[in-house]
């Protein structure tokens, strides 16, 4: 095998397991350990790499790829996620948010339930703590009102998306703004004790 056709064999595996892993959700969803819930419409299943002690996906049974696909036919099951969401709301001793990805970064639709601490090992960048603790993590209250009102949900601008994803760190408990990562983590304990 000549060193073009190694290489364009690497190039292509090097893709497929790229996208094979932005579709990893699909393979979650049929795990019996994974799964935490199921409807005949949605699956809630343990997040794979969680950024909280709590932290789950709501995902639809259908086929849809993001929450840009939505349209008013999807009020109904969007309607039930915030249904599963409040029942698992109401199973634990602590609050819980639920919301979307602005951008989201695996190929099918999944809403996040996820506890406030932000205790985990594989919380690990400034990239990971923004895309929950700011307005790039859009909260299922304002996703839902937006599919009410205006039948689709409107996409933010790439620069938005890298501004949000950029923002200075702060604690999400309080208004401690730490340097780095490492400090934000340690600081969090003292707000999980």
């Amino acid at each position: 095998m000549s060193k073009r056709s190694l290489n364009n064999t690497s190039s292509n595996t090097k893709a497929k397991k790229s996208k094979y892993w932005s579709l990893g959700l699909v393979d979650a969803m049929k795990n019996p350990d994974s799964i935490v819930k199921k409807t005949e419409h949605c699956v809630i299943i343990k997040d794979k790499y969680p950024k909280a002690k709590i932290h789950y996906l709501v995902l639809p049974q259908d086929n849809i790829s993001s929450i840009y696909m939505l349209n008013r036919s999807h009020v109904k099951l969007i309607e039930e996620f915030g249904k599963l969401f409040k029942e698992i709301q109401d199973e634990v001793e602590v609050t819980l948010r639920a919301g979307f990805h602005a951008v989201p970064s695996m190929q099918r639709l999944h809403m996040h339930i996820i506890s406030g601490d932000m205790v985990s090992p594989c919380l690990k960048t400034k990239v990971h703590w923004n895309s929950f603790t700011t307005d790039f993590f859009m909260l299922f209250e304002d996703v839902q009102q937006q599919l009410k009102e205006n039948g689709s949900i409107k996409k933010i601008s790439p620069e938005l998306h890298k501004s949000l994803l950029a923002t200075e760190l702060q604690c999400n408990q309080c208004l401690f703004k730490p340097k780095n990562m490492p400090q934000l983590k340690e600081h969090l304990f003292i707000h999980n004790k």
